[in-house]
């Protein structure tokens, strides 16, 4: 199985209202980074599967939203998260204890 594919289906077990880090998916799928499971996120745009992984879930360690290249896919990912029942504090940043999927450390 391709990279991205592990990486799609690790996202595809995070529930609605939860989320995880990038670092936590790459820990889960073995053999790659942070940094790749962003870059195949990021792929998703130009991919077929854009709809059945729910790529709004996985947000970084520091529990943000991390910034993308055109700023509309951040302001989409917080909204879709809000509507998932995920709470963003003043400071932007989402409880890992409340909303965090299985255990983050």
């Amino acid at each position: 199985m391709m990279l991205y594919e592990q990486i799609y289906d690790v996202v595809r077990q995070i529930p609605p209202g939860r989320v995880a880090s990038y670092g936590q998916v790459a820990r889960l799928v073995g053999g790659c980074t942070a940094r790749m499971v962003g870059y195949a996120l990021a792929a998703l745009k130009r991919s077929k599967e854009s709809e059945s992984v729910p790529w709004q879930r996985v947000i970084n360690r520091h529990g943000k939203i991390s910034p993308h290249g055109d700023g509309f896919g951040s302001l989409m990912q917080r909204e879709r998260l809000e509507a998932e029942g995920v709470v963003f504090g003043e400071d932007g940043r989402v409880d890992w204890q409340t909303f965090g999927w299985l255990e983050e450390k």
